[in-house]
């Protein structure tokens, strides 16, 4: 299981550092991706603070200056390899609160799938929001990763 989700997260990294890299590079982008992005970093910062136990530095719509987004990105990473690579059981459940303060139980390994998809979904959606706005996405299918 660790193999399995060390690899989902080096994934996870690599497409958002080409994200990061390609709106690096722009000369405006669009506002909505901003927003997404922002959110997908900082979710998966809340994810990983309540698997831990912590308190998030972020709120879940928290807006973040791009410059900022390849040091947020570094930090979530190393800090999801340290969960996986210090996990003895993924079914461990996790108690935790939303922001909206409801309790929740989760099995570690749900948790860290959701922080994955919830990235790639919301990639999707960027990806769709580049190409209306006239910029050409960059392929982010796990294939063309694993290739």
């Amino acid at each position: 299981m660790k193999v399995f989700f060390n690899q989902l997260f080096d994934y996870n990294f690599y497409c958002n550092k080409k994200l990061i890299e390609l709106c690096n590079g722009l000369q405006e982008v669009p506002e909505n991706s901003v927003k997404l992005f922002s959110h997908t970093l900082n979710a998966h910062h809340i994810w990983n603070a309540r698997i831990l136990g912590k308190k998030s530095a972020y709120d879940v719509w928290q807006i973040h200056d791009i410059k900022d987004w390849g040091d947020i990105h570094y930090e979530n990473q190393r800090s999801s390899f340290e969960i996986t690579t210090n996990a003895d059981d993924f079914d461990k459940r996790i108690d935790y609160e939303t922001t909206e303060g409801r309790l929740f139980t989760n099995t570690l390994q749900d948790i860290l799938f959701h922080i994955i998809n919830h990235s790639t979904h919301h990639r999707a959606q960027i990806s769709t929001d580049l190409r209306n706005n006239d910029i050409e996405p960059i392929p982010m299918d796990y294939i063309h990763y694993k290739r």
